[in-house]
């Protein structure tokens, strides 16, 4: 495991402490912070990246954290501070817009918390920077080639989202992260749908 550069710290450590603090409220903060969906009556402007601090058990907090440190870590050495930031928030923001569009569309009523929107951008941009190293993930614990695990995790989203498996996960939320992820990189590299910018081609983006 990478040692934590300090954004990636600070996160893991306000991502658990809300939990806590949330499950100590008997959920407020969940009431008051999750995102609603917009026809729910309950949507806050803020809730579009408050949501993303908060998880509905321990096991989602812990394996979003995990998810965090193997490759949050290492992007954000890579990246710097505020390029670590700026992809994470542009994931996040892409993964709430996706899941308010969709739960408009079908009329979903539930609440969406939890930092998966965020974890699968840099999911997708890991498998973009490094796509031949081989990691280890947990589920399946079969070691694999990064471009292949984000292709796999990518597909099985997509599936699960369309025949509504798993109901309750939001799986197009992650799937808009990786949206949001992708999106980030090209503005950076100056490729479409984005202009080309100064500088553009410098650096591992």
């Amino acid at each position: 495991m990478p040692p934590l550069p300090p954004v990636t710290q600070a996160l893991i450590l306000v991502n658990v402490a809300m939990f806590f603090l949330d499950e100590l409220l008997g959920r407020a903060l969940t009431f008051n912070m999750a995102l609603w969906p917009l026809q729910s009556g309950g949507f806050m402007p803020w809730q579009v990246l408050t949501y993303a601090f908060l998880h509905g058990s321990l096991g989602h907090l812990f394996f979003n954290m995990l998810g965090l440190w193997m490759f949050g870590s290492e992007l954000e050495r890579i990246w710097g501070q505020r390029r670590y930031m700026e992809f994470l928030g542009a994931s996040v923001l892409t993964a709430a817009a996706t899941q308010l569009l969709i739960s408009a569309a079908f009329g979903w009523g539930n609440p969406t918390v939890g930092a998966s929107g965020g974890l699968f951008g840099l999911l997708l941009a890991f498998g973009m920077m490094f796509p031949e190293r081989t990691i280890m993930p947990l589920f399946p614990p079969i070691p694999m080639k990064a471009k292949v695990f984000v292709a796999l995790y990518g597909g099985l989203e997509l599936f699960m989202g369309v025949t509504g498996t798993s109901s309750g996960v939001a799986h197009f939320a992650h799937l808009g992260g990786m949206l949001g992820g992708w999106l980030m990189l090209r503005f950076w590299r100056g490729q479409p749908p984005f202009k080309p910018r100064r500088g553009s081609g410098r650096g591992r983006f």
